[in-house]
């Protein structure tokens, strides 16, 4: 209480946050009673009917539902496993780079777009891969047919994958950068004397330096194995291309606004924060475990 009194200055300084965090973060989860309602709009919550868990076994009795989880699942560890081994890569490579400038140039240009919307990526990744943007002009200048990558559901997957990729992996390249910048160098020195070429000092050195930071990354990374990516999805496919790229984010949001199901779109939506509470649980746990990594 003697601390409590001595510092409420700073405790009143912190009751502004508390207070929007309460609002805009833990109000709208009462919403989530719309899971259990045949909900109305102009009923209201109070006023909707309960269904109990009627909301759910329509949502796993849909025919979209299954492949839609496949996609979603499909998707993240592909990201998930490229988000590691791209920069990793990068890494390793800026790593050898002497030239201060010709790697701190390298460094702004590949995390450059990690700064940028996908409202302009996805425009950008759009106009690239369309029917007469300049990957199809490349491939019929070496005498290959064009091809509709934007209407493929194989090749759109592929596009909204590698585009991710593209836009986060200067960020984590930049971590692992730092990692190994962070290796002692008498170690490169003595393996040098040694007779350890580079390949050598990879495998056992660098690698083994900054494994706990590839631990920490990959095992927090499967806490959001549910998330896809719905800004990413909602701005590049079309419905030609649902059968491959639709996400359970983007099929809430279309259960939801353009079918009116508001409740079915609701229990889909705890689910999927159900499941994903669950795995961060697991993967906080083995963080801890693996690599003593703690919040509080």
């Amino acid at each position: 209480m003697r601390t409590l009194k001595k510092e409420y200055v700073l405790h009143l300084m912190l009751l502004p946050g508390v207070i929007a965090t309460l609002i805009y973060a833990y109000g709208p989860m009462a919403g989530l009673v719309m899971a259990f309602q045949q909900f109305e709009p102009l009923s209201g919550f109070f006023k909707s009917e309960f269904v109990g868990f009627d909301n759910f076994r329509y949502v796993f009795a849909l025919p979209d539902f299954g492949q839609v989880l496949w996609n979603t699942i499909i998707i993240a560890i592909f990201k998930m496993i490229l988000f590691l081994l791209v920069p990793l890569i990068l890494a390793l490579l800026l790593n050898e780079v002497t030239r201060k400038w010709f790697s701190g140039f390298i460094q702004s240009a590949i995390f450059l777009p990690f700064f940028l919307s996908w409202t302009v990526l996805g425009g950008v990744v759009i106009e690239l891969f369309s029917l007469s943007g300049p990957v199809n002009g490349l491939l019929t200048e070496i005498g290959f047919q064009p091809i509709m990558f934007m209407l493929d559901n194989d090749w759109f997957r592929g596009i909204v994958i590698g585009s991710d990729v593209w836009k986060g992996m200067g960020y984590n390249m930049i971590v692992m950068l730092a990692a190994i910048v962070g290796i002692n160098a008498t170690l490169y020195e003595a393996a040098e004397v040694d007779g350890a070429g580079k390949w050598k000092q990879v495998m056992h050195i660098t690698l083994p330096g900054i494994s706990p930071i590839l631990i920490l990354l990959g095992v927090l990374s499967l806490g959001g194995i549910l998330n896809a990516g719905f800004e990413q999805i909602l701005i590049m496919y079309n419905p030609t291309v649902y059968e491959g790229a639709d996400i359970i984010d983007t099929f809430v949001y279309r259960l939801g606004m353009f079918s009116q199901q508001f409740g079915p779109a609701a229990a889909i939506g705890l689910f999927k924060s159900v499941i994903s509470l669950g795995l961060v649980s697991i993967t906080y746990y083995a963080a801890y475990k693996l690599n003593n990594y703690r919040i509080f």
